[in-house]
């Protein structure tokens, strides 16, 4: 339960005025839909997909929020709400005894792509957790709710396990539904910025790959024929189309929508005295060429939940940092997963309205690393363990110039009552 938070710090892109949280209502999860239709999450897909995959492969790391000023805390801090507790992932496991030099990188972890704010494709990290309809994706919050413009939700939103220049070995999988905690949707209470995602079926491109152009229907004599006409397209689950439109069609051969061309270029009006012949639907088409591939844990197997685990737990965290450290040193190029090894500590980001976060060692630069999973016993053999965290910032704890610290809300037994609402929605295909 979070209670009065303190502002202060660096912080990008979230409120710059005080605010005080209510109480936690974990009975109480936001959702909210970023493609609820099919033809919502095929226009998703061939955003990504179309032209050569070119938005996925030019896409840059979210820099909302990411190297902020944090401290471990010695007294006080978070606590455990009840007993610890796990969620078992796809292929339960003991606790690893094994050392960890050499580590098998989990399936699980990919990055989520989106539209940032500024109109430009970003990513994150993020992973696949194991749930009942196998669609789960958990990411820090802030990749999925747009703090920077303090919109709903980051456009465009799809999760690509196992993301490499342009490759997606296992599918696309749009986002359906986000769920948050209370205090982070109404707050941005850093100490809940995690976000749990369904993702429909994942998708690939088939051989016939993406095609499109501008799209006009036959004429029709009675505007509701064409109103018709227009509502079996927009339910066209293969084929996709934007912008449609109904327009009259005048005498001569002219057809327009209020002095615009059928193709939103302007163009003169028709004459007062033109005669309406009928009306057509137009607009642009786009032939997904998109291919079911099933669901996210089936392809890719799914990670437990930890919570309400004690203060001192060793985690793998593995994510896809980037960017430079504050001296301008280059580590990481965001383009291959990487992993860091480490125990929590209680740790505090003001800048976040953040009072209550674990932290553990790590190098990871902020760029990039967003949403990455901090996994507690982590099986190598299997590649699978147990969720214990996000990261949602990077600091300089010392002050040399070098990351040192990667920082994650604390998973507790209101975190688990988020994913419950979760992983109990189904999300089916979109083809």
């Amino acid at each position: 339960m979070k209670r009065t938070l303190a502002l202060g710090g660096i912080a990008a892109g979230l409120l710059a005025s005080a605010a005080i949280a209510a109480p936690a209502h974990a009975d109480s999860v936001p959702s909210v839909n970023l493609a609820n239709t099919n033809f919502a999450a095929q226009q998703v897909a061939q955003y990504w997909l179309g032209q050569a995959k070119a938005n996925l492969i030019n896409a840059t790391p979210y820099t909302a929020e990411t190297t902020v000023s944090a401290k471990h805390v010695s007294t006080g801090g978070v606590s455990a709400d009840d007993k610890a507790g796990v969620v078992g992932s796809s292929g339960d496991q003991k606790a690893s005894t094994g050392t960890t030099k050499n580590v098998n990188l989990p399936k699980t972890t990919g990055k989520v792509f989106f539209t940032g704010a500024d109109g430009k494709p970003h990513w994150c990290s993020a992973t696949a957790l194991q749930s009942q309809y196998k669609n789960v994706v958990a990411t820090a919050g802030h990749c999925v709710y747009d703090t920077k413009s303090n919109a709903t939700t980051l456009d465009n939103w799809v999760f690509v396990p196992g993301y490499y220049q342009g490759k997606t070995p296992w599918g696309i999988y749009v986002g359906k539904t986000a769920y948050t905690h209370y205090d982070y949707s109404v707050y941005e209470d850093g100490d809940r910025d995690y976000a749990f995602v369904t993702v429909y079926n994942g998708v690939i491109p088939t051989d016939g790959g993406t095609s499109g152009g501008k799209y006009e229907s036959p004429t029709y004599q009675f505007k509701w024929q064409a109103d018709r006409a227009l509502r079996k397209l927009q339910a066209d689950k293969t084929t996709g189309y934007s912008r449609l439109q109904v327009v009259p069609v005048y005498e001569g051969g002219s057809n327009t929508g209020g002095g615009h061309s059928r193709w939103n270029h302007p163009s003169p009006a028709p004459s007062p005295t033109a005669k309406i012949i009928g009306y057509k639907v137009v607009g642009f088409k786009v032939s997904i060429g998109l291919k079911d591939v099933g669901t996210l844990g089936s392809n890719v197997g799914g990670q437990g939940l930890a919570y309400n685990q004690k203060i001192g737990t060793a985690v793998f965290e593995f994510g896809y940092p980037s960017g430079s450290h504050p001296d301008g040193n280059y580590a990481f190029t965001g383009k291959t997963l990487k992993w860091a090894y480490g125990k929590t500590f209680k740790a505090t980001a003001p800048s976040m309205k953040a009072e209550e976060l674990v932290g553990i060692k790590s190098s990871f630069t902020g760029e990039g690393a967003l949403g990455s999973s901090w996994l507690y016993r982590y099986s190598s053999a299997k590649r699978l363990g147990y969720l214990n965290g996000v990261t949602i910032a990077v600091s300089d704890t010392d002050g040399n110039g070098r990351i040192d610290t990667s920082v994650s809300p604390y998973f507790d037994g209101e975190t688990l009552a988020v994913y419950k609402t979760a992983q109990a929605n189904w999300s089916g295909k979109i083809v």
